[in-house]
């Protein structure tokens, strides 16, 4: 069983509204990272921004950007992971997409923020995702998700869990904070990869992206307004390990989300 995994992290701006644009430019970054990388990692809706007209972008299961991400997976030899708005059966979602070789897999956003109107416009995602990749459990959630800790409690003991975000600058400080809990409480490797640039409704995102070890060190060096792919390699003996010599998910209440 494998038990480095090399990890990258895309933070870049987004330009407003723009599909086409969009694909453009992360597929320039992703073909720098060609066979450099086990997983590449985008931003919440990285091909619209935090858009709120989903009748008008959302595509389905078998549109240009799943496809894009089909042959981004071909071409760099690694995983490719990221929200796109997404239609499914007349409802509209915020859905993760970890796309590989062989195999889709896909989380709809819990935990919708109804201060932007997220709610009035997408469904509701009801079940959590653990996907299995290159020998690591992997838990992805979306942007509003990290505030909501039982959503992300470590039950089945995954060893990675991702954000992808389109989060304010005028509330990184919680980002960043919360990435950091989420690792030490989850005795697990947090990769939060947000957007940067100022959206359609003129909020400005710093980025702010990062992987935090289990112990909630940061172990990346992406810097706030920073457009950049940067690579960490993460260690499942590592993790064993601060499993092992500070057991504290033994001791870990068991509950039910009713």
């Amino acid at each position: 069983m494998p038990d480095k995994l090399k990890i990258s992290i895309v933070q870049n701006h987004l330009v407003w509204e723009n599909k086409q644009e969009n694909l453009n430019n992360f597929q320039r970054i992703i073909e720098k990272l060609t066979g450099k990388t086990d997983l590449i990692i985008l931003p919440e809706m990285f091909t619209t921004g935090f858009s709120m007209k989903p009748a008008e972008f959302a595509e389905n299961m078998n549109g240009t950007t799943v496809e894009w991400m089909k042959s981004m997976v071909e071409k760099s030899g690694a995983a490719i992971a990221g929200s796109i708005i997404i239609e499914d059966n007349n409802k509209f979602y915020n859905r993760f997409l970890f796309v590989t070789d062989n195999k889709i897999e896909q989380y709809d956003k819990r935990h919708l923020f109804a201060m932007a109107g997220e709610d009035k416009f997408y469904t509701q995602g009801t079940k959590n995702t653990l996907i299995e990749y290159k020998g690591w459990k992997i838990r992805p959630q979306i942007c509003y998700d990290l505030r909501f800790p039982v959503w992300s409690r470590n039950t089945d003991e995954y060893d990675l869990l991702i954000y992808v975000a389109n989060w304010p600058e005028k509330r990184v400080a919680h980002w960043d904070v919360l990435l950091k809990a989420r690792a030490i409480e989850n005795q697990a490797y947090v990769a939060g990869v947000n957007r940067t640039g100022t959206d359609g409704n003129n909020y400005p995102h710093s980025g702010n992206s990062a992987v935090y070890h289990p112990l909630g060190n940061k172990i990346s060096k992406t810097k706030p307004h920073e457009n950049c792919a940067e690579t960490i390699e993460i260690s499942l003996s590592e993790l064993r390990k601060v499993r092992t010599s500070l057991p504290f998910l033994n001791d870990k209440d068991d509950f039910e989300l009713m």
